[in-house]
């Protein structure tokens, strides 16, 4: 137990003990002095990131000496630190004191701006011998080392419903589902796995959901009207229903070539924007964000307080995109001097400063895509276990820098995407035909992460609506978006329309439907912003929605028709919807339950009824 003899002296309290910086400075200096001085930002010339910058301000041995002390004890509020928030109390300036009064005890090494920052290049990793799935075989042993029993696999209507959502964003067919469950061939999941990821429309329809997020592609909303923002729907369209490789699809999006201009064009904002904001920002913040997994919004006001970038950083990758001298702003005041062009990573190489503003997208288009970018590779893997498995192996999908529980899988999949040829498609046949896709769905409460298997995730806005549509037979009436007030949009009209019609199909899916008030509830954002990750946590506005929307009143009454004319018999009528919604039979208390709610003779009211309570049900919401 820790005794502290305590002397009085200059009306402060002090201790005998010697102080410990683990535990009582480090925690003072980081709450209350790292904002303003650590991290690039060394305001009044004080920088308390190392030992050596902190001896500016203090003297080992001469608390009295150090303006450190003098500061933090002042009485006066415009010198006093810290400047903001409550002074330090007397017990904290006495640790203070005596922490210097003892030479300033510093840990070897110790760095309050200690950011992790992950290797550049690729790391090949060998693949453990064995059979199998690769990624089973990267797992074994951390299964073992973990004592997880990862035998078991979800039964084959799980897996069916799970696979058929994760990758087309819809419920199995009753027919198809019953015929996979009576399948015996041992290959049938990876089969079934490879015929979902053949049908290129219902890819590129679910897929289109994920893209519009990450590259802010909207249908209508602030700047189409004046030319201020494009689309790029028709381009993006094409490239997932052809399946274009991942390292094409980022030269010609950050190159701005066959119409995905729209990306890098960004938004043009009405009214006063802070310079941070301008154009050549947004692309500049975007395209890290996305493709390499890292924050530029803050490093594009003043140094970043996040993570190592520089102000220069960012507004160096921002002039490539300028057309012509691209002054710095700190802080929305300009500096009067002139942004560098320069890409993030030199060690990729340089890009012409005096090159058109095009040549300069189309070198940064093939830095980015470089095959020395290990990190292009390991963002899109990141986001891709993500979506499929409910969490990163690198928990912040927009921090490539924060490590990965697994490195080894996290890298594996990153040169694999690369050696085959950037088939995202390959990359996720890979993951939902390992045994760790197939395992049964678990939440983990637990402070520190350990992979027991895929967490639940909440159907998204478009896939809660194209579920609906799927019950009442009623789908999205021609894609709305591509007109606006009446005139073409860059050329997008009928693009994407010609595809669908070719195949002479009218079931047009939510993704290319414009925002209603559910989808909006559900979670389905307005682009403005990138978009990485949803939020899932059920809102006060989704209670509202689900239970007294319009929007929802109407497709129950959609599918209460459907129903009503499909199979007037009030069995056979609950057996089916049960099997379409659930992608099972009901169980004997639910049929007893769906008989009372039906009615003796079933209506459009008491249809419905059955159907809003089915709907409600977290096992319909949820991809387990």
């Amino acid at each position: 137990m820790r005794v502290r003899v305590a002397i009085l002296f200059s009306g402060l309290l002090f201790s005998a003990e010697a102080v410990d910086f683990k535990k009582d400075i480090q925690p003072l200096l980081k709450n209350k002095c790292s904002r303003c001085h650590s991290g690039h930002q060394a305001k009044g010339g004080f920088s308390i990131n190392m030992r050596a910058t902190l001896l500016e301000a203090a003297k080992p041995g001469d608390s009295a000496g150090s303006l450190l002390f003098e500061l933090i004890t002042s009485s006066d509020p415009d010198k006093r630190m810290p400047s903001k928030g409550k002074p330090l109390t007397p017990q904290e300036m006495a640790l203070i004191k005596a922490w210097i009064d003892e030479g300033i005890a510093w840990p070897k090494g110790y760095h309050f701006a200690e950011w992790h920052k992950a290797p550049l290049a690729p790391r090949a990793v060998k693949l453990p011998a064995g059979k199998g799935n690769p990624l089973d075989r990267l797992l074994a042993d951390y299964f073992k080392q973990h004592k997880i029993d990862a035998s078991q696999r979800i039964n084959d209507r799980v897996f069916a419903r799970r696979v058929w959502l994760d990758l087309t964003g819809l419920l199995p067919p009753v027919d198809e589902l019953e015929k996979f469950v009576a399948d015996k061939s041992p290959a049938k999941r990876t089969l079934l796995v490879d015929r979902l990821l053949a049908d290129k429309r219902a890819y590129a329809d679910h897929w289109m959901t994920f893209w519009n997020d990450h590259l802010r592609n909207a249908y209508y909303g602030p700047g189409f009207i004046d030319n201020g923002r494009a689309q790029i729907t028709t381009w993006l369209y094409r490239a997932l229903h052809a399946n274009m490789p991942y390292d094409q699809f980022v030269r010609e999006l950050i190159s701005g070539t066959h119409g995905a201009g729209g990306f890098v064009k960004g938004i043009k904002w009405r009214g006063a924007v802070n310079a941070s904001q301008r154009r050549e920002m947004q692309a500049a913040q975007n395209l890290s964000q996305i493709f390499l997994g890292t924050n530029l919004k803050c490093a594009s006001c003043h140094n970043s307080f996040v993570n190592y970038w520089k102000l220069e950083d960012s507004y160096s990758l921002a002039a490539i995109f300028a057309k012509g001298d691209f002054e710095l702003h700190r802080c929305d005041k300009p500096t009067g001097n002139n942004a560098k062009v320069r890409f993030l990573f030199p060690e990729l190489g340089s890009i012409d400063p005096k090159a058109p503003t095009a040549a300069r997208q189309q070198q940064l288009a093939k830095l980015m895509t470089s095959e020395k970018n290990g990190r292009l590779r390991r963002v899109i893997i990141n986001r891709l276990w993500a979506r499929l498995l409910g969490r990163g192996l690198s928990k912040s999908l927009d921090d490539i820098d924060q490590p990965a529980w697994h490195p080894d899988l996290l890298d594996w999949l990153a040169t694999d995407l690369a050696a085959h040829g950037h088939d995202l498609k390959h990359t996720l046949k890979l993951i939902c035909t390992s045994r760790a896709y197939q395992l049964p769905a678990t939440e983990s409460t637990a402070k520190k992460f350990t992979f027991h298997g895929p967490a639940p995730k909440r159907l998204h806005a478009e896939q809660f609506i194209d579920a609906l549509s799927t019950l009442s037979g009623q789908w999205q009436n021609g894609a709305p978006f591509l007109k606006l007030d009446g005139r073409k949009q860059g050329g997008q009209v009928g693009a994407v329309s010609t595809v669908l019609a070719a195949k002479n199909l009218t079931e047009i899916r939510a993704v290319l439907s414009r925002l209603d008030p559910l989808q909006r509830a559900l979670g389905r954002p307005n682009r403005d912003q990138v978009v990485t990750t949803r939020d899932t946590h059920p809102t006060l506005l989704q209670a509202l929605e689900l239970t007294n929307g319009t929007t929802l009143d109407q497709y129950l009454k959609q599918a209460a028709q459907h129903w009503l004319k499909k199979s007037p018999d009030a069995d056979a009528m609950i057996a089916k919807i049960y099997q379409t919604a659930l992608s099972r039979n009901p169980t004997q208390t639910e049929r007893v339950i769906a008989i009372e709610t039906l009615g003796k003779k079933p209506t459009s009211e008491s249809t419905a009824d059955l159907l809003w309570m089915i709907v409600m049900l977290p096992e319909f919401q949820l991809i387990r």
